[in-house]
């Protein structure tokens, strides 16, 4: 099944194995993927003389991964190829403690600390390319917690299980038998609702407190930015982030970052971090930050695995989020049809139809802007009249090639697994529903600003944007703001780039004029 090339780079990255490692195969003498399964994990185990397979008979099709002889939690109920065939190979390295996606030693702690026994069960499908990073987040919390287990299922080849627990998108992921997750997650993501479920032994965990000179929260094109500047001054860095990259890895294609004449949201992101890492900058992933208090010289962040940060100086790069319709479908197909950025997106749908959810002004304007691309635009307004400016309202009906829909309420967004074909409307006088043939949806319908935590500090807009003046400062001396957090115009990550790096001069300089 494995080719030969694939066998070779399979035997370099096994060389290292310490552990003797066994699948430990169950399988029905006439299941119809049984020889698929046993070719498949054969290839594998011939790779290295630390992998083996034992086959006994069972009633379904699966695989345990045993470690030492001792069974490691881990179970495959499926063919993990596709996809997940990435999954298996880390769950192993992961096992023999060769693993490079594990977070940091304090997330890491954080997951020893939850309370189990915890059952997990994520039901994928092996052409989904969210699955695996669910898949693998939870092995690799397995691997740290024993009283974790998890197990993948193929949902095609267990289809009477999710139908018959009503599952409509993938990855879904169950924790002892209730819903804990479906669509796309961060690990991040994942431990929060873990923890909330099954709760945290806090005996287990550190509360010491780390000093810096500024402290970046925000792992965005802004952040990144701020973090190198600041770096580069000699200062004591850390960045906050859920994940580098931010939005920014929700974006398809990029073609409007000046010197780059094409790249994508993940190459994008995976240079950003490749950037930050050159420099002595403690990055601290996967949390968010919980609390922040003022002091005479400093401040306090509080992060969501109870670390205690603490600068004289705070950059808030927290960025914005696109409000979301939030309905059945949406999220799988982010960056498969459904967009947010009809500047950064726009272009990938030239000549096709597209539809624009959002009657208001940046709905409106996005419909215009597209128009001169795609040969057909369909607005979907939910109130009964579009809430855009007159002037925008009457170059709209200049436009041949757009039609508005007013009373329009979005109910499900539909695909054929590889990316968005319809969406399923409602006419919210008439109650009918129909479908809507599309090649892609722009959801126009606001920003929302990742400014809560800060907002009893510093000033903000109605809109949640922190208040900045020309050189990123807030009205709190020592926290600067940069980015779609801030009142800064243009939401494009070229921008947010330079003014991170604003901020973080400014930071700079009233260090040294002695403000902070």
């Amino acid at each position: 099944m494995l080719d030969s090339a694939l066998k070779e780079q399979l035997k370099g990255v096994f060389a290292s194995l310490e552990a003797e490692f066994t699948f430990n195969i169950s399988v029905s003498a006439n299941h119809e993927s049984r020889t698929e399964l046993l070719e498949l994990l054969g290839d594998v185990a011939d790779c290295s003389d630390h992998i083996t397979c034992q086959v006994n008979e069972g009633d379904s099709l699966l695989f345990t991964l045993l470690k030492n002889g001792v069974q490691t939690g881990i179970t495959f109920r499926g063919i993990p190829n596709g996809h997940e065939f990435t999954s298996l190979l880390l769950a192993i390295l992961n096992l023999d403690g060769k693993g490079k996606n594990f977070p940091d030693e304090a997330i890491c702690n954080r997951v020893k600390a939850l309370k189990g026994p915890i059952r997990l069960i994520t039901y994928v499908s092996l052409t989904c390319t969210n699955c695996p990073d669910i898949v693998q987040a939870l092995n690799a919390m397995a691997v740290l917690n024993p009283s974790i287990t998890h197990e993948m299922v193929d949902g095609a080849l267990y289809q009477d299980e999710v139908d018959a627990l009503k599952i409509q998108g993938v990855p879904s992921v169950f924790a002892d038998g209730k819903l804990l997750h479906v669509g796309r997650g961060e690990f991040s993501e994942l431990l929060a609702k873990l923890e909330e479920q099954y709760g945290v032994d806090e005996s287990l965990l550190s509360s010491e407190e780390k000093a810096y000179d500024v402290i970046v929260v925000g792992g965005g094109p802004a952040g990144v930015s701020a973090a190198i500047y600041s770096a580069r001054k000699g200062l004591k860095v850390a960045v906050v982030a859920e994940r580098v990259g931010g939005q920014v890895k929700e974006t398809v294609g990029i073609e409007n970052l000046i010197s780059i004449t094409e790249t994508t949201g993940n190459e994008l992101a995976n240079n950003l971090k490749t950037h930050l890492l050159h420099y002595p900058v403690d990055l601290l992933e996967q949390r968010r930050i919980e609390h922040l208090e003022m002091e005479v010289d400093r401040k306090v962040l509080t992060t969501s695995v109870g670390e205690k940060l603490t600068a004289p100086a705070i950059i808030i790069a927290t960025g914005a989020n696109w409000r979301k319709l939030n309905v059945p479908g949406e999220s799988d197909y982010i960056g498969r049809g459904v967009a947010f950025c009809p500047h950064c997106d726009g272009p990938f749908y030239k000549g096709k139809h597209v539809a624009v959810v959002g009657g208001g002004n940046s709905g409106i304007e996005a419909a215009i802007d597209l128009a001169g691309i795609c040969s057909k635009v369909t607005v979907f307004e939910f109130m009964d009249e579009l809430k855009a400016d007159k002037v925008l309202q009457e170059k709209l009906q200049t436009l041949p090639n757009i039609e508005v829909f007013v009373n329009s309420q979005t109910l499900e967004v539909i695909g054929n697994g590889d990316k968005l074909t319809e969406l399923r409307m409602k006419d919210r006088k008439t109650e009918e529903e129909r479908l809507v043939e599309l090649d892609g949806v722009f959801v126009q319908i606001g920003l929302s600003a990742n400014s809560a935590v800060f907002r009893d500090a510093v000033d903000t807009n109605r809109a949640g944007e922190i208040v900045i003046d020309e050189h990123c400062r807030t009205n709190v001396p020592g926290i600067y703001a940069a980015g779609d957090v801030s009142t800064v115009p243009y939401k494009q990550i070229v921008i947010s780039m330079g003014e991170g790096a604003k901020a973080a001069l400014s930071a700079f300089d009233d260090r040294v004029r002695g403000v902070i």
